[in-house]
């Protein structure tokens, strides 16, 4: 079974599709976050020199996003912008 099969199946069962509704904002963020990275031309470990880090700590970063493990704070997600070329922008959407 393909990725997007088995996704189609599970979003069917209403408590995993309630689950994945809820991450969109944290996939969102992710995708501009990987969108801006390749835009900018960058690997995570020139990212990680910009911000005075390790790579693997883009890497977890990056992963934090959707593993529900860890939320990075707003500055760190500022300085992860900044080091590719982006400023971060944050707005309020009426549902």
């Amino acid at each position: 079974m393909k990725h997007t099969e088995l996704k189609e199946v599970a979003l069917k069962r209403k408590g995993v599709n309630v689950e994945y509704q809820s991450l969109e904002p944290e996939f969102t963020l992710l995708r501009a976050m990987l969108s801006a990275r390749q835009k900018s031309g960058l690997t995570q470990a020139q990212i990680a020199e910009r911000m005075g880090t390790k790579s693997p700590a883009i890497t977890r970063l990056e992963s934090s996003l959707t593993s529900g493990k860890h939320s990075p704070s707003l500055a760190t997600i500022k300085k992860y912008a900044e080091a590719v070329g982006y400023h971060l922008e944050i707005k309020f959407v009426q549902k």
